[in-house]
């Protein structure tokens, strides 16, 4: 979250746009964009490496490129770093391997593939958590991760520990192929500590965060 993608809470880029059709696809390419999701990927992936790899689209490409057109420049860097195929075969259409013949999923294949996909990412660790519901914490300003969930405008902010999920694959580290777990806990921030300007507001923002994030307040 240290790229362009990290847009929570800044100003400038216009309203969002709510009036989307019912429609889940604007195009037929965005269908098959979406299939290819689901029914596709490398044995060296995981879901935290895949969001870092998007997050280091040119800004420019992020900002004005259809988030499946993002999906395809992704996947398709992806396929290439992983070797499946190259950058040649991209600009054939085709690959040059007679051994990779192409695949055919059914609608009912798809769904059942992502159906399959649903993985819980809690883990077991030895390591008892620090925080409980009701701590009052500060989030770190110094966060160095190449990926990293930790929103910019979170950072350094005080808050309180609102419940505890146990420990999960940590993302941070996942990112860079390592899986470790850590706890991570939902923490309530009072909008005004976020935003000074939000004085006179109520508000509160709910966010999950890994416990290497928090120190005590």
């Amino acid at each position: 979250m240290d790229a362009i993608h990290d847009l929570g809470g800044k100003q400038g880029f216009g309203p969002i746009d709510t009036a989307e059709p019912d429609e889940p696809f604007h195009h037929g390419w965005e269908a098959r964009m979406w299939a290819i999701a689901r029914t596709s990927h490398a044995p060296d992936w995981t879901i935290d490496w895949w969001r870092h790899s998007r997050e280091r689209i040119m800004p420019e490409d992020y900002l004005t490129r259809p988030y499946f057109d993002q999906w395809a420049q992704n996947y398709l860097a992806c396929f290439i770093n992983s070797g499946i195929f190259t950058l040649d075969d991209v600009v054939a259409g085709t690959a040059n391997d007679s051994k990779s013949p192409a695949v055919v999923f059914s609608l009912e294949q798809v769904l059942a593939a992502s159906r399959d996909q649903c993985r819980n990412f809690s883990v077991s660790i030895p390591d008892e958590p620090r925080f409980t519901p009701g701590d009052t914490i500060v989030t770190r300003r110094d966060i160095t991760a190449a990926h990293t969930r930790l929103p910019q405008y979170a950072r350094g902010r005080g808050g309180t520990i609102r419940a505890h999920h146990g420990a999960h694959v940590f993302a941070d580290a996942s990112a860079a192929g390592v899986e470790e777990g850590q706890h991570i806990y939902s923490v309530t921030f009072l909008a005004v500590d976020l935003w000074p300007e939000a004085s006179d507001r109520r508000d509160e923002v709910i966010l999950d965060l890994w416990e290497s994030y928090l120190e005590p307040a």
